[in-house]
């Protein structure tokens, strides 16, 4: 009996070019008793632990051939009298493809193992029980849905006569792969089928993994672009200017956090932080420890009395008793011209002022770099979460009528200098700055310059977060 030809929607892979032709199968196709050929009765097709190879001589299932794990088809079908053939199924690099084969949804659930990668499922088989109650008993594809709630990772085709392909392409809106005509199926057409419906559920499945980890990373900046702070400076004749490189890979927002801040009495608040740790939880720390100094600053409080309160806030909010953070606060008097600093374990800030003399290249002649240097950091306290009921005294400092300040997290002087293990420290940082004000470099400018250059003297991207604040009185 010659082999139908079979329709070509059944096996669009092949109409694109995108699955190569499988090898035929070798030797006469398998008979049943009644004498046709390539009809195989449920009972000889169904060996120990439901597997047949050659469309009816068991399988073990451990059988895999060497150097590959082999395809294994599901067959769920229960219509005897249709005596579904399955015949000689081959994968691409023509080994056999292990077949199983199961009477109910029941049974399919027990076949239904991880090494299983492809289920060829009869639309017509009948629905009971769970699948029908909850699809509806008057959903045709109550079956197939059940299926495909029950293996939401396989390849799933939809067996069907050939004069329902209406039902076919239903299947296929609803989830399948594909759908094949049960008599237009033979060894070459459903072999081809099965690796296409395979290979496009991987597909699949990746695409909707790579979407919904870009939207994750979309939620995520949007997320921290959220969190990070929005100056409040209205009425200050102070210009601002901020950098923010988190350690993370792929992150906006690390264990750093600073903020700035003028109340009614004109005083500019200003604060830059560090919490021990560069993961997501110390950067949501780093978040809480802002928001409460904010809240506390507005509040009216500031100096020992703030860090206190602080630490009891990271106290309360950490995960562990080893979970401190570093602090800078500085208090800018409404004139300017002093401020208020503390200091809980972080470095001191840098300021940056007019020289004192004027180079005299002329009447008009330039007037020479300003000069850069650490404020005074003598008194200051331990690490917040470190000492219980310890103490932060404030600092009072001249800054003069012109001034720029840089408030810095430890991520800038820490990084590698390209010379062994040496770090850039304290004085690197200093002598950076001044060459950088001495090339006339100013706010965004200035600190994006720092912080390319540190990373560059580190040899490649830091591993530690780096948070730079700058605030410049220009009278």
């Amino acid at each position: 009996m010659p082999v139908p030809v079979p329709r070509q929607r059944a096996i669009p892979a092949v109409e694109g070019g995108q699955a190569p032709a499988a090898p035929s199968a070798g030797g006469p196709a398998p008979t049943a008793p009644g004498g046709v050929p390539g009809q195989v009765p449920h009972a000889a097709r169904r060996g120990a632990g439901g597997d047949t190879d050659h469309g009816g001589v068991a399988r073990n299932n451990g059988g895999a051939h060497p150097g590959t794990a082999p395809l294994t088809l599901l067959v769920i079908e229960d219509d005897p009298s249709a005596a579904l053939s399955v015949p000689e199924l081959l994968d691409a690099a023509g080994k056999p493809i292990r077949v199983r084969t199961a009477r109910n949804l029941t049974e399919a659930e027990r076949l239904l193992t991880d090494d299983v990668q492809c289920i060829l499922l009869d639309l017509a088989l009948t629905t009971t029980g769970r699948a029908a109650a909850e699809a509806g008993q008057d959903d045709e594809l109550a079956t197939l849905k059940h299926v495909l709630r029950l293996a939401p990772r396989h390849a799933v085709l939809a067996l069907t006569a050939s004069e329902d392909a209406a039902r076919g392409a239903e299947a296929v809106r609803v989830g399948a792969q594909d759908y094949l005509f049960r008599d237009e199926l033979d060894g070459r057409l459903l072999s081809r089928a099965i690796r296409y419906a395979v290979e496009r559920k991987r597909s699949d499945t990746a695409e909707r993994r790579l979407t919904e980890s870009k939207l994750r990373a979309q939620e995520n900046a949007r997320l921290e672009r959220g969190l990070l702070p929005t100056p409040l400076l209205e009425g200050s004749s102070l210009r601002f200017a901020a950098r923010y490189r988190p350690g993370r890979s792929r992150a906006l927002l690390g264990g750093d956090f600073y903020d700035t801040v003028r109340t009614p009495d004109g005083t500019v608040h200003a604060m830059i932080g560090d919490v021990c740790g560069h993961g997501p939880d110390e950067a949501a720390l780093g978040v809480e420890m802002r928001i409460a100094w904010r809240a506390l600053t507005l509040a009216g409080l500031c100096g020992d009395e703030l860090l206190s309160t602080l630490q009891q806030v990271l106290e309360h909010e950490r995960d562990n008793d080893e979970i401190f953070a570093t602090l800078c606060t500085v208090d800018i008097a409404p004139d300017g011209r002093r401020a208020g600093l503390c200091l809980a374990g972080h470095p001191s800030p840098l300021i940056a002022r007019p020289a004192r003399t004027r180079a005299m290249a002329g009447a008009d002649g330039p007037a020479p770099p300003p000069v850069a240097d650490l404020l005074p950091y003598l008194n200051s306290g331990p690490a917040l979460g470190l000492l219980p009921n310890a103490r932060w005294p404030r600092q009072q400092v001249e800054l003069g009528g012109e001034w720029s300040l840089m408030l810095y997290t430890d991520g800038l002087i820490e990084g590698r200098t390209g010379r062994g293990k040496e770090r850039l420290g304290q004085d690197g940082m200093v002598d950076m700055v001044r060459r950088q004000l001495a090339q006339g470099l100013r706010g965004e400018e200035l600190l994006r310059a720092a912080v390319n250059e540190v990373r560059d003297l580190n040899g490649g991207e830091l591993t530690d977060d780096v948070a730079v604040l700058l605030l410049d009185r220009v009278p």
